[in-house]
């Protein structure tokens, strides 16, 4: 029996006219793609043949033989992932899309795909496959709640490409806190499952010599307190060195902090958000202002000895345009290791984008789709400044917390950025490679601004 030919495309946010460069920071693994292989091998086995091509980096070539095209699409992506799959559907390849959007917009993503894979893909996508085969793919694949099948990632589609030396590991899905911003609480419905420790051990051993970092993607690795102490005394006097992204609960779960750095922690990227207690409180952040809020909190994670990656988010109701130089003026002073300052986006799906619609506050309701969007522009209206001075705000914090006096400032005002020749590096380092992508993805095009064919629906022709 002939092999069914399965491309594997991992899109790019978009890209300018005659632009060969991609942003740096963004050059990962795309571990999403190497799920979706490692399902389709041990569905088919032998009877596939997978290609798999990663658009920031790699031309496609539309000509390339395929019987199925399949994309994980976010809403950042969506665009160019429908361009993508025009391409391919005009030669009559079927496209299947999955992912965060998928879950949140499948009846806008069913437009431009033939197959639509909403929730995860453990169960569902196995099924498409066979339907396929089968010639009975139907249109939407919905996984009936959180599965429990888990199948170890195939990484060796990566082989050959350049990424950062990070080397990307899921030890847990979702989170159980209700952000009203946050897609991946719609998306899981506020809900958490975990892999078994046994699985996330043999993939460690699988990449940990040829990368020098573990990531620990996790939504919130502290969403379980107890499942998060778990891994770390498993991973204890392994030699790694590890991050992940977790809530400040974090600080608060007796001896997490340190069974975390005795694992091998070194950071954490912690969603701060905002320092008016309001905006927290509105967002359904309320655990962020508890027990001293914000300083205590840091100061916690210092005392561990764990340098903290903060983000803030900016365009909040109760926001003025002294916002960005108090918030930049406590990031420095709190020597966050780095920090990302954006504006608050309205997702697809989220209780902020229906609130915002509601209030008419929208720039355009899909404007992720919007042919003159561009990345960092603010797609709402504030309250308490204009989109361009928000959009403005956000650039010069983003400038003056990694200008030359910020970053020495950071070094600085804690001991433990200074801590052994791999931390200096590293902080060096990382926060040079910030600074050159301090303006660098701004003014980017959702989609590639060098295709211009028309985006091609499903059941459409083209004019």
């Amino acid at each position: 029996m002939k092999a069914l030919r399965l491309l594997i495309i991992h899109p790019c946010v978009g890209r300018r006219v005659g632009q060969t460069h991609y942003i740096k920071t963004w050059s990962m693994q795309p571990l999403p793609a190497a799920q979706i292989a490692s399902l389709a091998r041990a569905t088919l086995g032998d009877r596939v043949d997978i290609h798999f091509i990663d658009d920031r980096f790699e031309k496609i070539d539309e000509s390339l033989p395929a019987d199925l095209v399949c994309m994980s699409i976010e809403t950042y992506t969506a665009r160019r992932c429908y361009q993508v799959a025009g391409a391919f559907r005009r030669r009559r390849i079927p496209v299947v899309m999955g992912g965060f959007h998928a879950t949140l917009c499948p009846e806008e993503v069913l437009r431009y795909a033939d197959a639509v894979v909403s929730g995860e893909a453990e169960e569902s996508f196995p099924r498409l496959l066979e339907d396929f085969l089968a010639g009975n793919m139907q249109r939407h694949y919905q996984a009936a709640g959180r599965p429990v099948i888990r199948v170890r990632p195939d990484r060796s589609i990566f082989a050959g490409k350049r990424y950062l030396p990070v080397g990307l590991v899921e030890y847990s899905r979702g989170c159980r806190f209700t952000c009203d911003f946050c897609a991946i609480t719609a998306a899981f419905q506020a809900s958490h499952r975990h892999t078994p420790v046994s699985q996330v051990l043999e993939e460690i051993d699988e990449i940990r010599q040829k990368k020098g970092m573990i990531f620990f993607v996790d939504d919130n690795f502290a969403s379980d307190p107890d499942k998060a102490l778990e891994l770390c005394a498993a991973l204890r006097g392994r030699g790694l060195r590890w991050v992940s992204q977790a809530s400040n609960t974090a600080a608060w779960t007796p001896g997490l902090l340190d069974a975390m750095r005795e694992s091998g922690c070194v950071g954490v990227l912690i969603g701060l958000e905002s320092l008016d207690e309001r905006t927290l409180i509105g967002m359904h952040k309320r655990f962020n202002t508890l027990r001293g809020g914000h300083v205590e909190t840091l100061a916690r994670f210092r005392e561990a000895g764990l340098c903290v990656y903060g983000t803030f988010i900016f365009g909040n109701d109760h926001d003025t345009p002294d916002v960005f130089e108090q918030t930049v003026d406590f990031a420095i002073d709190q020597g966050l290791f780095i920090a990302a300052f954006n504006h608050i986006t309205p997702f697809p799906g989220t209780p902020l984008y229906a609130r915002l619609r509601s209030e008419n506050r929208l720039v355009h309701d899909a404007w992720w789709l919007d042919e003159s969007y561009r990345y960092n522009e603010i797609p709402f209206t504030p309250l308490g400044m204009s989109r361009e001075m928000l959009e403005t705000g956000c650039l010069n914090a983003r400038r003056r917390f990694y200008r030359w006096s910020g970053i020495a400032r950071r070094y600085r005002r804690h001991e433990i950025l200074r801590r052994g020749l791999w931390m200096r590096f590293n902080y060096w380092m990382i926060n040079l490679m910030h600074q050159k992508d301090t303006v660098g993805r701004s003014g980017m095009p959702l989609g590639d601004r060098n295709d211009p064919r028309p985006l091609l629906e499903v059941g459409g022709n083209e004019t």
